[in-house]
């Protein structure tokens, strides 16, 4: 914000901390975009004007939000151009609690280009919160910026991974050994750059399921925790193939609902899937989808209607979630300390640590959101969106 001195130090005072593990009443002192300092009380900073104190008692701080999966140059056009959703802008993520976002393409690898998308994701970068991108679309061969899956991860920051579309009639349809090209080249494009060579499966209904990642795990020695399952509350088939997933050392990750009806049924799907055997949070993520189209179709493959999925429905479905009895810390697992984990940054995101990004969400004695801070930015306070990107 031009003309808007930044105080580089933050106390935050008689915050309940959930890091995400419950760590009770806690002050916490920030410097500049980093958690310096956890204590029952930090002492010393009183009355200094470089020093901005901020008294939470009676509200709870937790690592801001990790968002797997968001179309943030918009998705869409499965009923022509002017079906196209708009691009995110950046007070649509931060008020949903949301301070890190994977972008990534959809159906439309066409108009929405990997260029864009690095783009955007700098972009919002530059506005306040950290953005990664994935290379890749539907499409297969992947579309790509530099000819190569490998070479983008390699040379063009913040790529961190690939998207594939699997068991969709919208897909090419890869089988197992097109999936392991694809994952092998997003290993060693990973490796190479020391980021986490993701790669993000979206599924569809298809009959395939998730045979050909299993193909995969069977015949390549990529590690299944460089693959991504997405949009796994689909169908029944792709819940249970995922808990078969899990088993083997995966993970899978959770669309949340697009209406009120959606996100409560999702949140009972989660709180089953948990009590299968072998299933924890540790192990699943949960994503929004926002910006990104939900078409439907009839039993002819026509498109007969359209919307777009909305971030609010994250920090909705973990209220859900607690009020059906999962305890606090363990629900924001699946935005925080998993998610962080997939992306290579435990212990940087994704917590409240020493040394941790200071991105922290605060809640009030309703579990709604009251306040954000994004790398140490003011990004809500008192419910009111402080930070906003350049054009809004």
């Amino acid at each position: 914000m031009k003309g808007k001195v930044t105080i580089l130090i933050k106390l935050i005072r008689n915050a309940d901390v959930y890091a995400p593990a419950h760590l009770g009443k806690k002050d916490v002192l920030v410097i500049a975009d980093k958690v310096v300092r956890i204590a029952d009380k930090i002492e010393g900073y009183e009355g200094m004007p470089e020093v901005e104190v901020f008294d939470f008692s009676g509200k709870k701080l937790l690592p801001g939000y990790i968002d797997m999966h968001m179309h943030i140059t918009g998705g869409g056009g499965e009923q022509g151009p002017a079906s196209r959703v708009p691009e995110a802008m950046l007070s649509q993520i931060t008020s949903c609690g949301i301070t890190t976002v994977l972008g990534l393409l959809g159906t439309d690898g066409v108009t929405r280009s990997v260029e864009n998308l690095v783009a955007k994701a700098r972009a919002l970068t530059e506005e306040g919160i950290t953005a990664y991108c994935l290379t890749g679309a539907y499409g297969i061969p992947s579309p790509t910026i530099t000819g190569s899956i490998e070479k983008d991860i390699m040379m063009v920051p913040p790529i961190i991974g690939t998207k594939i579309a699997v068991s969709d009639h919208r897909s090419s349809n890869p089988q197992g050994p097109e999936l392991i090209e694809v994952a092998t080249a997003t290993r060693r494009g990973g490796l190479l750059a020391n980021v986490a060579g993701l790669v993000t499966m979206h599924m569809g209904s298809g009959i395939g399921k998730l045979d050909p990642l299993f193909y995969a795990l069977d015949h390549s020695d990529v590690p299944a925790k460089n693959f991504l399952p997405t949009h796994m509350l689909r169908t029944r088939e792709l819940m249970e193939e995922g808990a078969k997933l899990v088993r083997r050392g995966g993970y899978f990750d959770m669309t949340a609902g697009s209406t009120d009806e959606d996100m409560e049924i999702g949140a009972e799907q989660i709180m089953e899937i948990l009590s299968w055997e072998g299933m924890s949070t540790d192990h699943l993520t949960m994503s929004s989808d926002a910006f990104g189209s939900q078409p439907k179709f009839n039993e002819n493959g026509d498109c007969i209607g359209l919307t777009y999925c909305s971030p609010k429905y994250l920090h909705l479905t973990i209220k859900s979630l607690v009020r059906r009895g999962l305890p606090l810390e363990e629900a924001i697992k699946l935005l925080t300390s998993t998610p962080a984990e997939l992306l290579g940054k435990t212990g940087v995101k994704g917590c409240v640590a020493v040394g941790a990004d200071a991105d922290l969400l605060v809640l009030d004695e309703n579990l709604d959101i009251d306040a954000l801070f994004a790398k140490g930015q003011v990004a809500l306070l008192d419910k009111e969106i402080v930070l906003k990107g350049r054009f809004e």
